[in-house]
């Protein structure tokens, strides 16, 4: 994780301070900083999903009541970020990672957000650094995972409203 950071930063020099949490708390936690159990923080993946026609596929959270790109925590069977991204993804909606095409090895975005404190799973409020990886498809049929989806959505790329996320998907979508 320390790598991608690094090679993340490298290309986003002006993000160094709005992730020095995340740096700090992988400095604290190691390996257990992809633990869900990891309450100082820990790293989640999601996939930003473009098709052609320059929509990006949202997904409404069940538990959050929010609209949010497919993504999720790390489990012990992911090898990779982007690979948990895939995974997510398809969990999630039910697009197959042999539908999709990773744009780079390297998050498109990596955000820090609080998450609240959720007592009925005994979890206290925390960090998620969410690294967002690009992916590109020409599927558009979605299955929703129900127990934690309730619709989705392909919008345009400007719709989004987080910076810088929605510039970056804008130039993705250019040729």
């Amino acid at each position: 994780m320390r790598d991608t950071l690094d090679t993340y930063l490298a290309s986003h020099p002006d993000e160094k301070d709005s992730l020095s949490i995340f740096s700090e708390v992988l400095d604290e936690a190691s390996e257990s900083i992809a633990s869900r159990k990891e309450y100082r923080g820990h790293v989640t993946a999601g996939a930003v999903l473009l098709r052609p026609d320059g929509r990006v596929l949202t997904i409404e959270h069940r538990a959050l009541r929010k609209w949010l790109l497919p993504g999720g925590h790390v489990e012990e069977s992911d090898t990779t970020l982007l690979d948990a991204a895939l995974r997510e993804l398809a969990e999630e909606t039910g697009i197959s990672p042999d539908q999709v095409e990773p744009d780079s090895g390297v998050p498109l975005h990596i955000d820090a957000h609080p998450i609240p404190a959720n007592p009925d799973k005994g979890e206290e409020a925390h960090q998620h650094f969410d690294f967002r990886y690009l992916f590109r498809t020409t599927a558009d049929l979605v299955e929703l995972q129900e127990e934690e989806v309730t619709a989705y959505s392909w919008q345009f790329a400007d719709m989004l409203t987080a910076e810088p996320l929605r510039s970056r998907v804008m130039a993705a979508t250019r040729p």
